[in-house]
């Protein structure tokens, strides 16, 4: 049951973070699909392609994140190899809780061990931390690598300009409010308690049970002691 409610929590982060996406049309080759768009949310970003260069198969992936962002979880993935590349920062930059870093995860690359050929889905999942900055688009350009040429999804329209008319639009994702984490957080709390609600109510039917069985095996010695008092007083009133 519990994986069954977490599926379906699952599946309505999905649901709202797609209301914020700018993934650049249904067309593009590369897509960044995120569980939540609320800024300042910790949220899983499934990279995924089923295209290859004009024919050729692909074998590297290498995904640049926006600077907002200071580094990031990727996935590992059987058949892939996984490099997170640091960079050094011109100038410190100063995160939402004040620090400031000098370097960042500016890369993920992912290589593959056998290239992927053309009409097969990979996807690969990034855990990453948006930033407080809810109405921003974050831009994530991925250079597609195959055996034969390559294709650099990094394309950004222009203000007003169709995402769709771009020949390698860059994946995109709008950051919302928070109140959508706020809300998602609250479902969550809301079937904890449920949860916790039904396994102690499971629990009290248990006990209640055992009482009612502790209490009918009582009755049924009692009745067996009395039984057996009156047939030794019949035997003794007979004797005499």
């Amino acid at each position: 049951m519990k994986t069954s409610i977490r599926r379906t929590l699952t599946a309505a982060a999905a649901t709202t973070g797609l209301m914020g996406l700018g993934l650049a049309g249904a067309a593009a080759h590369v897509t960044i699909t995120p569980d939540t768009t609320a800024a300042g949310a910790h949220a899983l970003l499934t990279v995924s392609f089923s295209h290859d260069c004009e024919g050729s198969p692909t074998n590297k992936l290498t995904i640049s994140l926006p600077e907002p962002l200071v580094d990031a979880k990727p996935e590992i993935v059987p058949g892939w190899t996984v490099e997170k590349v640091t960079e050094t920062l011109d100038e410190p930059l100063t995160l939402d809780n004040g620090s400031s870093v000098t370097e960042r995860v500016g890369q993920i690359v992912y290589t593959a061990e056998t290239p992927v050929q053309d009409g097969y889905l990979q996807q690969f999942d990034i855990s990453v931390q948006l930033p407080e900055r809810e109405g921003e688009t974050l831009a994530f350009p991925v250079l597609q690598s195959c055996v034969e040429g390559e294709t650099d999804w990094a394309e950004i329209p222009a203000e007003g300009e169709d995402p769709h008319s771009l020949e390698a639009p860059a994946p995109t994702i709008t950051l919302t409010g928070a109140e959508e984490r706020g809300h998602a957080e609250e479902a969550a709390t809301e079937t904890t308690a449920e949860e916790a609600d039904l396994e102690s109510a499971s629990a009290s039917n248990d006990s209640s049970g055992a009482s009612t069985v502790g209490y009918v095996g009582l009755g049924a010695g009692l009745l067996g002691l009395i039984a057996g008092v009156t047939a030794l007083l019949r035997t003794r009133n007979a004797k005499a």
